[in-house]
């Protein structure tokens, strides 16, 4: 079944017409679930594609979901809200987000996801490809990095073209975190998680700054607002965050939704970004046969380069736990 009798063709007369540049951009979503749907919502919103269309094996729910997604298209920028649960609702995508995948749940970590989330992968993508044949893929579902992976080594494609969110939403989250203590905005901050999204990810406090200021003599080099004590505290509560979300409320969703759209904007906007996602190494600072995340240059061919980083030794040590334990997971299923 597919939805698109969904769609809205033609914008109001009060609704700013999408540019040229956006009438063939085409987004495919997979997986009508909290993510699906909040990475939906906020390319609605954002106005990023001409197109989105979710899919999900699940008819009445993605049925639903779209409903009430087009519904509100009279109001956003996109005007063309489609699926239904027939893959070909994916057809001409130029990026399709995998979203799909057993939940993490409370107590879980995300390595914990491997094995059910890399059969699902194995099943879909063939399925991906047949119908939307140059789409970019972007990984959302966990283990990220682990999937990242698999993802390239099951397509064949280029690494640059499988691109996990990697760190995205970690970075955001730290610099929410250290915003909110010095009262400034969050853009403003220039710090980033890297490495595994996950328990071994790390802040590159060595060049961490505010403005122009390094972190660390913020905002006076006598009078610094943070030791590195409470930088670690505050690590450890960005590492942590999801466990609390999905004890609370049972997943997260709305930031990985807004994270998704702007990784989305990055690749189709053709922005050269640099974006803290994940994609499968080929020697960047010594690492190869693992996906994890590195400062990288995105646009509309995905990740076009990755940047190597300056670390220091506490740093680098810590890269290296973060990609051994990936590829300790990977191995256990062949990759």
């Amino acid at each position: 079944m597919s939805l698109s009798d969904a769609a809205v063709p033609m914008p109001l007369d009060d609704a700013r017409p999408a540019s040229p540049a956006l009438r063939h951009r085409k987004v495919g979503v997979i997986g009508a679930g909290a993510v699906g749907t909040a990475i939906c919502y906020s390319t609605l919103i954002r106005g990023v594609a001409r197109e989105v269309a979710l899919y999900d094996i699940d008819g009445p729910k993605v049925r639903a979901e779209v409903l009430d997604l087009a519904h509100g298209t009279a109001f956003t920028s996109t005007t063309q809200m489609t699926g239904g649960d027939d893959p070909a609702v994916l057809a001409d995508a130029e990026v399709v987000v995998i979203t799909a995948g057993a939940k993490q749940k409370p107590g879980q970590t995300r390595l914990d996801l491997a094995e059910a989330n890399i059969a699902i992968l194995r099943t879909l993508l063939p399925t991906v490809q047949s119908v939307a044949p140059d789409a970019l893929i972007v990984l959302v579902s966990n283990p990220v990095d682990v999937l990242t992976l698999a993802a390239q080594r099951i397509t064949g494609l280029p690494a640059g073209r499988v691109i996990g969110s990697g760190t995205l939403l970690d970075t955001s989250r730290l610099r929410w975190q250290l915003a909110s203590r010095v009262h400034v905005h969050p853009s403003s901050v220039h710090a980033v998680i890297l490495g595994e999204h996950g328990d071994t990810e790390f802040p590159v406090w060595s060049s961490a700054s505010i403005g122009p200021t390094p972190l660390l003599a913020w905002p006076d080099a006598d009078a610094p607002a943070f030791t590195r004590e409470e930088l670690d505290g505050i690590a450890h509560e960005v590492t942590h965050a999801a466990y609390e979300v999905i004890q609370g409320k049972g997943a997260t969703n709305y930031a990985i939704g807004v994270a998704t759209t702007r990784l989305l904007e990055a690749i189709l906007r053709d922005q050269h970004a640099i974006l803290p996602v994940s994609t499968v190494m080929d020697g960047v600072m010594g690492l190869a046969d693992v996906a994890l995340s590195l400062p990288s240059v995105v646009g509309r061919a995905g990740v076009e380069r990755v940047l190597p980083v300056e670390l220091d030794e506490d740093e680098r040590a810590r890269l290296a736990t973060s990609a051994e334990t990936l590829r300790t997971v990977a191995a256990q299923f062949g990759f």
